[in-house]
């Protein structure tokens, strides 16, 4: 996946406003997911995935309808916000676990 900026984060929130409050960890993962496997096609092919984009955070949350950004002092925006930062920091620990098995000699699994 691309670099992770602040539109990135708040594109993704918007995407994670159209769905139930139980629904929006599991979409969160799933955009980082749709991010990566589209900036893998993009390193193999040369171009954007058809369906995620370029492999950044914010263009798959753009194939979604994205509604406006709401104001700060939406309840629900902040909890997609929080959604989302939540499912960028497991990814980083789980990252940074595997960068360590490597480093020691393990599997990356």
């Amino acid at each position: 996946m691309r670099p992770v900026l602040m539109g990135d984060v708040t594109a993704a929130a918007r995407a994670l406003l159209g769905v139930r409050a139980g629904a929006r960890a599991p979409l969160a993962r799933r955009l980082i997911a749709e991010a990566q496997l589209a900036d893998r096609h993009r390193a193999h092919t040369g171009r954007a995935h058809p369906l995620h984009g370029n492999g950044s955070l914010m263009a798959a949350a753009t194939a979604r309808h994205l509604p406006p950004e709401p104001p700060l002092a939406d309840a629900a925006y902040l909890h997609c916000l929080i959604a989302v930062i939540e499912a960028l920091a497991l990814r980083a620990e789980a990252h940074g676990a595997r960068a360590r098995r490597r480093r020691a000699g393990g599997c990356e699994g």
